[in-house]
C-alpha cells in the first residue's frame, strides 16, 4: 500500500501565536517601565527626548524582527506542503539511489559506475546482514544491468534485501570501491524536519535529494 505522510503547518502556527503573545506582553511591560522612568526622572537632569526615541526605535526593531520570523515560518510551512504535493507524484515510481534493494524473485536493475580508467569491474553482492554472498565480473561501463538474484551456481537466492558494491581495477590493481545505485520502488513520502524522506520497497529510507533518477515502475 502506498501512502504520503501528511504535513501540517500547526508547529509554525503555534510558534507564531506564541511569538505574538509574548511580543504584546513585552510591549505592555516596556510601556509601563517607560512611564515609571518618566515619572521618576530627576527634574534637574531630565532624560533627553532623544534617549526615549532610541529606546522606542530599539523595541520597534525587535518587533519587526519577530514579525519577520513569523512570516518566514509561515512561508516555510507552505513550501513544505507544496513540496509534499510534488513528492506525492513520486510514490509508485522507481528511484535510482544508493540503498539496499528488495529482491522477491524479479530482477533488480543496477546502475554501476566504474572508476575512470578501470579496465575491469567486479560486482559484489551482500545480504541484509552484511555478509558477502556473491562476486561476479561485469563490463567496466556505466550501462545499467539486471541482477537476476542467483548465486555462483545459478541457484536463486532467497527473498530479502540486498546491497551492492563495485570494485574497479586497472591492470589487476584495485583503484576504487563504490556503492552501486539501484532502482527501487517508492512506497511512501514523508515530511520531516530534515526535508522530504522517501521510503523504498523493502524498508530503506533515503532523502529525496539523494535520488539521481526516476522512472516508471517496471521499466528497464
Amino acid at each position: 500500500m502506498t501512502s504520503v505522510a501528511p504535513v501540517t503547518s500547526t508547529p509554525a502556527t503555534s510558534t507564531a501565536t506564541q511569538s505574538k503573545g509574548a511580543l504584546t506582553s513585552d510591549f505592555q511591560t516596556f510601556l509601563k517601565m517607560l512611564t515609571v522612568q518618566m515619572q521618576n526622572q530627576d527634574p534637574l537632569n531630565p532624560i533627553e527626548s532623544s534617549d526615549y526615541a532610541v529606546q522606542l526605535a530599539t523595541f520597534s526593531g525587535v518587533e519587526q524582527q519577530v514579525q519577520t520570523n513569523t512570516l518566514l515560518q509561515a512561508l516555510a510551512a507552505q513550501i513544505g506542503v507544496a513540496g509534499m504535493a510534488e513528492m506525492a507524484g513520486w510514490v509508485g515510481m522507481e528511484a535510482r539511489v544508493a540503498a539496499p534493494a528488495r529482491f522477491d524473485g524479479a530482477p533488480i536493475t543496477l546502475a554501476p559506475n566504474p572508476a575512470v580508467g578501470a579496465d575491469q569491474a567486479v560486482l559484489v553482492t551482500y545480504e541484509a546482514s552484511g555478509a558477502e554472498v556473491m562476486r561476479q565480473t561485469i563490463a567496466a561501463s556505466a550501462e545499467t544491468l539486471d541482477w537476476a538474484g542467483t548465486d555462483a551456481n545459478g541457484a536463486p537466492l532467497p527473498a530479502g534485501n540486498y546491497s551492492f558494491r563495485l570494485e574497479s581495477y586497472n591492470n589487476g590493481t584495485l583503484i576504487s570501491t563504490d556503492t552501486v545505485e539501484v532502482y527501487s520502488r517508492i512506497v511512501e513520502a514523508q515530511g520531516t524536519g530534515n526535508g522530504t524522506m522517501l521510503v523504498l520497497e523493502g524498508g530503506a529510507t533515503v532523502a529525496a535529494s539523494d535520488v539521481t533518477a526516476l522512472r516508471e515502475a517496471g521499466r528497464s
